[in-house]
């Protein structure tokens, strides 16, 4: 497919840009700006991208020419440079392709994660500490800053549920594939007789939701301040902090009681409700997608089971796409970097056809 046209009408978007970020008024409201300047950067990166291939393309066909000289000395150099041009050539057109695909809003922003022991009891709370410190250490990898927003922890010292807040670059398009049901199969520590068991874990990756992305009716609130309960420092058990959000429309509820202060809690549970209502409104949109695609999004089925962690073979595979490391104790440290590529790609690649640029 000729994406010339395509560039056309993205270099006529940048030279608007341009002038949109020269207003100083653009600067009094943050978020526009900060959204002007993102589409400034990608629409740069874009056009020296198109640049680059264009160069590329023209010395691959200046190069096959001379490699057809009767000097042999030229015609080696110049075939020795085809192979490295030619994968210069694939690796730009996708990543252009790719480029040129309509922007999902949400992929920019950042996200809240919400990690729940599943079928396993113990392990199974083990593991969701296990899930929590490979995702804190993949976003620390990636210079992300990750806060807790609320815990509630199990007596063998994991989690039966944790909810994290990752704030950074493009946190929601990398971590969006988290979401769904993790499964784990070993010999727990406990086990006496080297059984394996099999225990999961939900994970929901969650973009988060400014106040203008939807509006909650304070009448739609039902908000309640109890006294916390469980393990989690001084402040703890001894206030009536806790804070209980109740969205009466949808049922929908949240508690909140890691923060210092019943004004904290109110804040970091609102955070989480307005992030969990912004998932069913983003869910309810992505219906429109094809069924493979929305095996993969982060808004997809958070109860069909995406990922296995066999520790005894050292494999972990996921099942959306059928692809298998041996690398276990690297995920596990958090380099889930080829999990997400893979993801990406056949992710993009349908993206690709429904768009009609393949």
């Amino acid at each position: 497919m000729d994406y010339a046209s395509l560039i056309e009408k993205r270099r006529e978007r940048f030279a608007e840009v341009e002038t949109l970020i020269t207003d100083p008024d653009l600067f009094s409201d943050q978020k526009k700006a900060s959204e002007i300047m993102r589409e400034h950067r990608r629409l740069k990166e874009l056009l020296e991208m198109w640049e680059t291939l264009e160069n590329a393309r023209t010395n691959l066909v200046e190069n096959r020419e001379l490699a057809k000289e009767d000097d042999p000395e030229i015609a080696e150099l110049a075939e020795m440079e085809i192979p490295e041009l030619e994968a210069t050539i694939e690796e730009l057109s996708e990543k252009v392709q790719y480029a040129l695909l309509p922007r999902d809003e949400t992929e920019d922003r950042d996200a809240l994660i919400e990690i729940r022991a599943g079928a396993g009891g113990d392990e199974a709370s083990l593991f969701a500490g296990e899930l929590m410190r490979m995702l804190e250490r993949h976003s620390e990898s990636r210079g992300w800053k990750v806060e807790h927003l609320e815990s509630s922890p199990s007596e063998v010292g994991g989690f039966k549920e944790v909810v994290l807040k990752v704030t950074g670059e493009e946190v929601f398009r990398y971590l969006k594939y988290e979401s769904g049901v993790h499964r784990v199969q070993r010999v727990p520590a406990t086990e006496t007789q080297g059984r394996i068991h099999t225990s999961t874990c939900t994970v929901a990756v969650l973009p988060e939701a400014d106040e203008v992305d939807l509006e909650i009716k304070k009448e739609d609130l039902n908000i309640q301040a109890t006294r916390s309960g469980g393990s989690g420092g001084q402040h703890v058990n001894t206030t009536d902090s806790c804070v209980q959000i109740t969205h009466l429309p949808t049922g929908l509820q949240v508690r909140c009681q890691d923060g210092r202060s019943q004004t904290q809690n109110r804040e970091l549970g609102m955070q989480i409700l307005r992030a969990k209502l912004f998932e069913a409104k983003v869910r309810e949109e992505a219906e429109k997608y094809s069924a493979q695609r929305k095996s993969l999004i982060g808004s997809g089925d958070r109860s069909e089971k995406i990922r296995t962690y066999n520790f005894p073979q050292s494999r972990v595979t996921d099942h959306r796409i059928g692809y298998t490391s041996h690398n276990i104790e690297g995920i596990m440290s958090g380099a889930i970097n080829e999990l997400t590529e893979n993801l990406m790609k056949a992710e993009m690649e349908h993206r690709l056809a429904d768009a009609g640029l393949e």
